[in-house]
């Protein structure tokens, strides 16, 4: 029963994502923000909804194992995972961005601060603050960035005639799902977590975290159909600044999230490896089945030791 509890439940998450993420770029089309901006903010941090609402309510239930390693794991299943199938499926990317000179510092930076928040093995509320600002920052850097590189992901439909009414709807039915959702994911992922005899911290990285990730997939598979696949790799990006500064940084201003690096080295060394890949593919132009080579190796890895 647990399993077909978590399964409709994670479904109701990603439902509840999907209609905010469509109905907040509808609000932004009818006050002429640029499609830019809508890309990058609200499909890569929308994109992030359902790891934000399955983490801080692990936070709220003191669930910090589960808290920080849906983030962790959804960090690694972004870039091995979506990116690898993206860069497997593609069959030509030549992004006229300079992805590395312009994005590559947003790899890196998040994952730095959260290896030095950790070495104390707390994540607390000020630690919290330092990430929403990092978010801030990201922000910042997106709405000054005046290139219109990720145009191409917003849905046509979004800009049918606009109802207030109808938006407003759609979106509280989207938060109810969200919230509803990922509340019944944390206790369902408890319970299977408990019969099945692993940690708390291995049902976050592998069930929640690969659950949460199904948006940022099917947002890189719908680019690849629309022949901007090389638009996943911002998309991605973005969404891992997210899970570092939304998730994480809202989850610990919840309640201090606890990380016990010695016992969950391994997953933090992957994440790592994960993210310094992703550096070396901007670096190196790697856009094609080579780059994706190295991210399903690193993927594998992953999986093996895990299990």
């Amino acid at each position: 029963m647990d399993y077909i509890v978590f399964l409709a439940a994670m479904a109701a998450l990603i439902f509840g994502a999907d209609f905010i993420i469509k109905e907040s770029e509808r609000i932004a089309l009818h006050f002429n923000i640029s499609h830019f901006v809508i890309g990058a903010t609200l499909v890569a941090f929308g994109t992030s909804l359902p790891e934000m609402a399955a983490s801080m309510m692990a936070a709220s239930q003191g669930k910090s194992d589960m808290a920080v390693a849906n983030v962790l794991g959804s960090v690694i299943f972004n870039i091995t995972l979506v990116l690898g199938l993206v860069l497997f499926i593609a069959k030509s990317m030549k992004p006229e961005r300079d992805l590395f000179s312009k994005d590559s510092a947003w790899v890196v930076v998040p994952v730095v601060i959260f290896l030095l928040m950790i070495q104390d093995g707390v994540i607390g509320r000020v630690d919290g603050i330092i990430f929403l600002l990092l978010m801030i920052s990201y922000l910042i850097f997106l709405f000054t960035s005046s290139k219109d590189d990720l145009e191409g992901e917003i849905d046509e439909s979004l800009t049918q005639k606009f109802n207030w009414s109808k938006t407003l709807v759609l979106l509280t039915i989207g938060f109810i799902f969200t919230i509803g959702g990922a509340n019944f994911v944390i206790e369902s992922g408890t319970s299977i977590a408990r019969s099945l005899e692993v940690s708390e911290w291995i049902i976050g990285l592998f069930l929640i975290s690969l659950g949460t990730s199904l948006p940022e997939l099917v947002v890189s598979l719908v680019a690849i159909k629309k022949g901007n696949s090389d638009i996943s790799i911002g998309n991605i990006i973005g969404s891992n600044v997210a899970n570092f500064s939304m998730v994480i940084g809202a989850s610990s201003l919840i309640h201090p999230l606890i990380v016990n690096i010695q016992d969950n080295s391994f997953d933090i060394f992957i994440m790592v490896a994960a993210s310094l890949t992703l550096l070396f593919i901007l670096a190196n132009k790697l856009y094609n089945k080579a780059g994706a080579i190295f991210l399903f190796a690193i993927l594998a890895l992953f999986i093996q030791n895990s299990f």
